[in-house]
């Protein structure tokens, strides 16, 4: 919704259930108090049954959307690296993924609403046609009523309006672009954001600018429905707290676009 060129409302989103075993990375519980929208891990770069169902379970006792962080097989590289998969297997691969979240989050009185690829499968989408083909072949097949949240400008993009899929744009609140929109291999310098106020900012200035400035001093324009916060960046919860904060401040409203 707008109001004279003015984003009012905005999603703020953040991946979630990304440990394994014994294993946590965040503390989902507190980001779940903070967020409108959750990704869950579904198992294959990270995340297992027991964390996907506390997640889930967590997400729909505090009104948050419940997401299908789906990626690469991948759980030693936690789905960091790119894999050069048939597309065919793929898409049986995101199936896998989407149906066991759906399962949980159903046992847990919610349900899926919307796709968004993980790490080396969401950067690969962006220009590999045959996996950007293959998830959204993958979605259409499960359900073509779910948003696909990703990249804009993206080959995901493309191949989702000529399947007549609706997406959803995104834009990352922690971490740093190049001057052409993309993002920061995270081993640059200023690829991953840590300082809350600097957070913000950027956040407000998305929302009601559409744009950001980029690591070289570029202001890329980038209008986003959605805004994200990783758990595994160093202090995640405080950076989607102030992020949170400001957008408040600012008059913008927080909800799901699910």
């Amino acid at each position: 919704m707008t109001t004279m060129g003015m984003v009012t409302t905005i999603d703020l989103n953040c991946d979630v259930g990304e440990g394994f075993g014994a294993w946590r990375i965040a503390d989902d519980e507190e980001l779940l108090g903070v967020v409108t929208a959750a990704n869950v891990a579904c198992g294959f770069h990270a995340g297992d049954p027991r964390t996907m169902r506390e997640v889930c379970e967590s997400a729909v006792a505090q009104g948050v959307a419940i997401g299908a962080h789906v990626g690469y097989r991948d759980l030693a590289g936690f789905g960091r690296r790119f894999l050069d998969v048939a597309p065919g297997e793929l898409v049986d691969d995101l199936l896998y993924q989407l149906g066991a979240l759906d399962a949980i989050a159903g046992s847990a009185g919610g349900d899926v609403r919307y796709v968004k690829p993980h790490g080396a499968l969401y950067n690969a989408i962006a220009t590999h046609d045959g996996h950007a083909a293959a998830v959204v072949e993958a979605v259409w097949q499960y359900d073509p009523q779910l948003p696909i949240l990703g990249q804009p400008g993206s080959r995901l993009f493309a191949h989702a309006k000529e399947a007549g899929l609706a997406t959803v744009a995104e834009a990352f609140a922690d971490r740093g672009y190049s001057p052409d929109g993309r993002l920061l291999p995270r081993n640059m310098p200023g690829a991953v954001l840590t300082d809350p106020e600097e957070v913000a900012k950027r956040c407000v200035r998305l929302v009601t600018e559409g744009e950001v400035v980029a690591v070289d001093g570029t202001v890329v324009e980038l209008r986003a429905g959605s805004l994200c916060v990783h758990s595994d960046t160093p202090g995640a919860v405080a950076l989607a707290g102030a992020a949170r904060t400001a957008l408040r401040e600012a008059g913008v409203e927080l909800r799901s676009f699910a």
